[in-house]
């Protein structure tokens, strides 16, 4: 099978700041790296009015989400400062079905599981609905794209 053509409207790079970051649990951690792996597989992103491809670090700044926006040889491209408050009660609401998630899939049915899962993905989803509003005009990006930057986003947030 051949690689997928990549244009260069796409991120090549992304980190999270690590003075922003504390380490999560063992599945937090997974998660993290599955939606780095994923994001860097196949992603949409594009500024107006310039052409990629781009590094991405993002961080928190003063309660505010911070995408720190590069090209990929390291060129400061934009940093583009978000604020959290209407993140807030999804990422809330986010983190207590998560914690469910994972001890369901210890000891819960496979259709329980499956419940928690679909209110997990539904908010998700209406976290990167929320992201694509909040970039809107500044960062141009697909759904899956929003999905995993807000898995990224949402590792910001882990307790130590």
């Amino acid at each position: 099978m051949a690689e997928k053509e990549r244009g260069p409207n796409r991120l090549v790079a992304v980190s999270l700041d690590e003075a922003s970051i504390a380490r999560g649990s063992p599945d937090q951690e997974h998660e993290r790296a599955i939606a780095l792996y994923d994001i860097l597989e196949d992603n949409s992103f594009a500024i107006p009015g310039r052409e990629g491809p781009y590094a991405l670090t993002l961080g928190l700044v003063e309660n505010k989400l911070s995408f720190a926006i590069t090209t990929a040889e390291g060129e400061p491209v934009m940093t583009h400062l978000l604020s959290l408050t209407p993140f807030r009660r999804v990422i809330r609401d986010y983190e207590m079905i998560c914690e469910s998630y994972f001890a369901a899939i210890r000891t819960a049915s496979p259709s329980q599981i499956e419940a928690i899962d679909m209110g997990r993905r539904g908010l998700h989803n209406e976290a990167s609905d929320t992201l694509k509003q909040r970039l809107d005009g500044k960062v141009d990006l697909d759904h899956d794209t929003a999905r995993r930057l807000f898995t990224l986003i949402f590792a910001l947030h882990w307790k130590g």
